[in-house]
C-alpha cells in the first residue's frame, strides 16, 4: 500500500527552479518528519533533504545545499521541496518519504512511488 504520492516532476530547464508536493490520503503528516531522496539513473539514492515535525529543523545534503528548499504545509498535510539552480545532474527520480520519530534518513516508515525530474534544454 502506497501511503505518499509525489508530484511536480518533469523536463526543466538548465538554471530553472521547479517544486515537488508529497501528500498522503491516509497519514497525518504533521506527526511526521519528511524526507526527499532521489536516484539518479545508475547511481544509488540519495537523501538529499528532511524536515523535523517538531521543531521545522531542515537537514541538506551537500549536493542540494543553497539551491533547494524543503518546507511543509500542514494545513494542507502536504511537504515540498523547491530546486533552484537546477543542473543536468540534478536529473532522477524523487521520492518522498516519512518517518514517525525524526530525520534519521536510513529509517523511514513510508514512501511514495516517485516523480521523475528531468533537468535538460
Amino acid at each position: 500500500q502506497v501511503h505518499l504520492a509525489e508530484s511536480g516532476g518533469g523536463l526543466l530547464q538548465p538554471g530553472g527552479s521547479g517544486r515537488l508536493s508529497c501528500v498522503s490520503s491516509d497519514l497525518f503528516l504533521p506527526n511526521y518528519a519528511m524526507g526527499w531522496f532521489r536516484q539518479a539513473p545508475g547511481k544509488e539514492r540519495e537523501g538529499i533533504a528532511c524536515i523535523s515535525n517538531t521543531d521545522g529543523t531542515t537537514y541538506y545534503s551537500d549536493s542540494v545545499k543553497g539551491r533547494f528548499i524543503i518546507s511543509r504545509d500542514n494545513a494542507k498535510n502536504t511537504a515540498y521541496l523547491h530546486m533552484n539552480s537546477l543542473k543536468p545532474e540534478d536529473t532522477a527520480v524523487y521520492y518522498c518519504a516519512a518517518n514517525y520519530y525524526n530525520c534519521d534518513l536510513k529509517t523511514m516508515d513510508y514512501w511514495g512511488r516517485g516523480t521523475l525530474v528531468t533537468v535538460s534544454s
